[in-house]
């Protein structure tokens, strides 16, 4: 049911530094479960153009669809589009469109172009521009067969803009629709280690279902488990039927357990 394998690549030194919180990745992540693609990988390197291409390459070779975040902008260490170019063994050249999209951004506000900001245009041969509704660097949209490639700005609201105007629509129309349900169980009093066998049991009822504990007490003395159900399915009925069933199974399997409290939401 699932569309393909999909890696992100989050790019910045201020991510392995603990400095800057990777929103954008976990944001993706949500995304692509729910257009129907099994994240496999979620990568961060630091702004080093040989870790830069070496991450794009092992992504390109093991995955259906690589997007990154970070390293599009003007300054010395945004060079993830270069990183990119030499990852593919090309050399950047600097798109017309492109440029077109970085010179009418600054001339707008008075701003002369400059090399830096040139820059911003460089991509790969072949690669498509995609229109930056907020900020300024457009994303790029690299296709080879059936792999699809995109690079995106760091700046959440630039990241999230490009992605639901021009990618989303894209990544939709790739395979036959996938829907998603989801559903949380809320058990007091049963310890993760003691649902673990509950939870297996109720993986069994259908491949399509996923089912995660997630502790919030304290294993021993005060157990608190959020388990989280979900489903993929060809149509959102289905996936609600199946999330549905494994919920109800689930709780009659915790609530055989002394002592349990279980609600859902």
């Amino acid at each position: 049911m699932l569309k393909g394998s999909a890696w992100i690549i989050s790019v910045g030194n201020e991510l392995l530094i603990g400095r800057v919180v990777n929103t954008n990745a976990a944001w993706l992540a949500a995304k692509l479960t729910y257009l129907g693609y099994a994240v496999r990988r979620i990568v961060v390197v630091p702004d080093e153009e040989n870790e830069i291409v070496e991450a794009f390459r092992d992504a390109m070779a093991r995955s259906d669809v690589v997007i990154s975040t970070g390293g599009l902008g003007p300054t010395p260490d945004d060079i993830t589009n270069l990183a990119f170019c030499k990852a593919l063994g090309v050399e950047a050249e600097v798109n017309g469109e492109a440029l077109r999209m970085v010179r009418e951004k600054y001339e707008s506000r008075g701003y002369p172009m400059t090399p830096e900001r040139e820059k911003m245009a460089k991509m790969p041969p072949g690669a498509v521009p995609l229109p930056n509704p907020v900020g300024t660097a457009p994303g790029i949209l690299y296709q080879r067969g059936d792999r699809v490639v995109v690079l995106l700005p760091g700046v959440p609201r630039e990241m999230e803009a490009i992605f639901e105007n021009s990618v989303e629509p894209l990544l939709k129309s790739r395979g036959p629709p996938v829907y998603f349900s989801e559903k949380v169980v809320v058990v007091r009093g049963v310890p993760e280690a003691d649902a673990a066998p509950i939870l297996k049991e109720v993986l069994k009822i259908d491949p399509r279902l996923y089912v995660k504990s997630h502790p919030r007490g304290v294993e021993v003395g005060a157990p608190l488990l959020h388990v989280h159900i979900y489903a993929s399915a060809g149509s959102e009925e289905e996936a609600q039927g199946l999330v549905k069933k494994a919920a109800e199974r689930l709780v009659e399997l915790l609530k055989s357990r002394p002592g349990a409290e279980v609600s859902t939401s």
